[in-house]
């Protein structure tokens, strides 16, 4: 009886050692950004990039394949449908400048990300006549 209630608990907790691996691991998806841009005013080169979720924490990284630049920031409730699976990456053009503006991960987003970058951006354009 003793040994049939030790195997027990035991697979029990392998379950959950396995579930608990299962579910810590990132969901990714690649994305090819054919320019250079900008996030809180850090730029990246154009490239591949993989989008990562951590289901555990609702963060989101997005990670440059051909280099060691990434960004990380928190998903919240987004826009999307909730049955959207859609992986993208929202820009901000002013001028010749890219601005990072959202990351959509399914139905999460972050929140706006350039807000700042992109109106000092363009008041710059606006004192510089537009050049």
């Amino acid at each position: 009886m003793k040994s049939i209630f030790h195997r027990i608990v035991v697979a029990s907790a392998v379950m959950v050692a396995a579930a608990v691996a299962t579910t810590s691991a990132r969901a990714e998806a690649l994305i090819k950004v054919p320019f250079s841009f900008t996030i809180n005013g850090k730029a990246f080169p154009a490239g591949l990039y993989a989008v990562r979720h951590d289901d555990r924490g609702n963060f989101v990284t997005l990670a440059a394949k051909d280099s060691e630049q990434s960004f990380s920031t928190i998903l919240v409730p987004g826009e999307p449908d909730p049955t959207d699976r859609k992986v993208a990456l929202n820009f901000d053009v002013v001028g010749q400048t890219h601005f990072l503006r959202t990351i959509q991960y399914g139905p999460m987003s972050t929140s706006v990300l350039d807000k700042k970058a992109v109106q000092s951006e363009r008041a710059s354009l606006q004192r510089s006549g537009g050049r």
